[in-house]
């Protein structure tokens, strides 16, 4: 039977969480500040409790002892909750840095991946000259922004669309090996098609479920929309740009001609217009000041004194009461154990999979059943921002048939003297094939096909550092790469707990490849836990 205190403190609480679900946290705090409720330990908690989505509210009986294998966004993000509800957690990084594939590479920036050499980032030595070598924008409605706010991460946006950008496509037609402005394939394309399919409605030669009135409006948005005349005709408009710009009095500029209906369709330039305006490619995006490992170092400032760096997981072992890791501290070659009540695990499983673990049946073949996706990039720094200077290119991305695939200029420092552009992002086979060349062999392609776009290339080129994600040690992979099948078989059982091992990263989530994935399955794993500690 409760005492009348524990009475008293469930009706207190039971009043608070009616508060809450009608005005949210702020007027949670409010009140208890009013009653009196609030110690420097709620006061603590309160002040880094995210707002909206972020808010887990945990509460209720904590203490017990998580082992954390991995310190990347998603070992972070557990860590940082479970903390805050008084969680005793403990990460295992086998890497000397935090962050996982949330990395970014400035001067000094030194590393192998596997079955190659040193390589050593010779960047200057400015805030503003770094590569992010794996996330490098946050689209606006990820859960990844509020974590900047709630850990005061400063952001500005990344240009992730511009229409000053180039196409530049080889073996395609009349167009091949010309660059093309966005813009100007852009409305050819849209022009031509819209005439077409104005000319069909309005010749009745589309069989259309709509009346006279509707089939006038519809060709009414096709004309707006293509930029045609009054007789459905494209010829050209002024959203494909000026072969010499509009200037003051008189100069009306001259603008430039359409390319005719067979190049821009033999060009393939209209296949890349979808990824510009697929739902988390929007033209806005945003990326942390300095590098996208600030939001790393915000989670450090939080749980880094939780994480032992260069610990290499060796076993995983469980049993009905706790679970046991043994690991092996790379620095002293030694091997130790630790033990815990529960184990959150983000591993990538294109590592987990190799290590010695107590996992049943199920999930040890779901595990091995994964795929991780082939991505590589690289970084080049130019003595001087030419597309900047040269050619008004101020962010956003150029697109290619070629392997370096697209180039992206930098978000940051506009005007600044020196400048790292992203020289190539690519994926699958053209990743495999640049993996498997030499550091220098990369860096040599990335200026020989980047010179086709910009001649400025070989002039102004500094420095370069290159990555592929299926050989950086820890990692083995840019992203999970899930089928449809895969979704609804093995990848039921990688969402459930195994015993007292919870999976958690961007594998456990519909949104792979983006930090997001990492921190909303690594919530739902806080979430999922603690209501199994309270009620256990």
């Amino acid at each position: 039977m409760a005492t009348k205190e524990q009475s008293k403190e469930m009706t207190r609480r039971q009043f608070l969480n009616t508060v809450g679900k009608l005005g949210g946290s702020v007027a949670v705090f409010s009140l208890m500040g009013t009653m009196g409720l609030l110690t420097p330990q709620t006061l603590k908690a309160a002040e880094f409790t995210p707002p909206g989505r972020n808010d887990l509210q945990l509460s209720g009986r904590t203490g017990q002892k998580i082992i954390i294998l991995g310190a990347g966004i998603a070992g972070l993000t557990a860590a940082y909750e479970l903390g805050l509800a008084g969680y005793d957690c403990t990460l295992l990084e086998a890497k000397g840095h935090a962050g996982g594939r949330c990395w970014t590479i400035r001067k000094g920036t030194a590393a192998s991946e596997i079955g190659t050499g040193l390589q050593i980032a010779r960047f200057d030595n400015d805030p503003g000259l770094y590569f992010n070598a794996g996330p490098m924008r946050i689209p606006q409605f990820h859960v990844t922004m509020e974590y900047c706010r709630t850990l005061g991460v400063a952001i500005e946006p990344f240009n992730n669309v511009n229409e000053s950008g180039y196409y530049y496509n080889e073996n395609a037609g009349p167009l091949s090996g010309q660059r093309v402005p966005k813009r100007a394939a852009k409305a050819d394309m849209r022009g031509y098609v819209a005439e077409m399919l104005a000319k069909a409605v309005d010749q009745k030669a589309l069989d259309l479920p709509l009346g006279p009135e509707e089939k006038a409006k519809l060709v009414e948005y096709l004309r707006a929309e293509g930029d045609l005349s009054p007789d459905l005709f494209y010829k050209g408009s002024s959203r494909g740009g000026y072969k010499t710009e509009p200037a003051s009095r008189l100069d009306a500029g001259v603008r430039r001609d359409p390319f005719d209906l067979k190049s821009i369709v033999n060009s393939g330039f209209g296949n890349y217009f979808s990824n510009e305006y697929s739902y988390d490619q929007q033209m806005l995006m945003f990326h942390p000041v300095g590098g996208m490992d600030a939001i790393v170092k915000a989670f450090e400032k939080h749980v880094g004194d939780r994480i032992k760096y260069r610990t290499e997981v060796q076993e995983i072992r469980q049993s009905a009461s706790g679970v046991r890791v043994v690991y092996k501290d790379l620095a002293t070659k030694q091997e130790h154990e630790i033990a815990g009540d529960y184990c959150i695990c983000t591993i990538p499983l294109s590592v987990l999979k190799k290590i010695p673990a107590d996992f049943s049946p199920d999930m040890a073949k779901a595990i091995n059943s994964t795929r991780y996706a082939s991505a590589g990039k690289i970084g080049l720094q130019f003595k001087r921002r030419f597309w900047e200077e040269d050619e008004h290119l101020y962010g956003g991305s150029s697109l290619t048939n070629m392997d370096i695939t697209q180039i992206y200029y930098p978000s940051n420092d506009y005007f600044s003297k020196k400048g790292i552009l992203l020289g190539y992002y690519a994926y699958g086979g053209i990743a495999d094939k640049l993996g498997g060349m030499s550091y220098q062999e990369r860096e040599k392609l990335a200026l020989t096909q980047g010179a086709k776009i910009h001649p400025q290339y070989m002039k102004e080129f500094d420095a370069s550092f290159s990555i592929d994600w299926k050989r950086v040690p820890y990692q083995e992979g840019g992203w999970v790469s899930y089928s449809a099948d895969d979704r609804q078989t093995f990848y039921k059982t990688l969402c459930k707990p195994d015993n007292r091992i919870y999976l958690a990263g961007e594998h456990i989530s519909y949104i792979t490849a983006w930090q997001a994935g990492a921190m909303e399955s690594a919530r739902v794993v806080v979430s999922d836990l603690h209501q199994r500690v309270m009620q256990a």
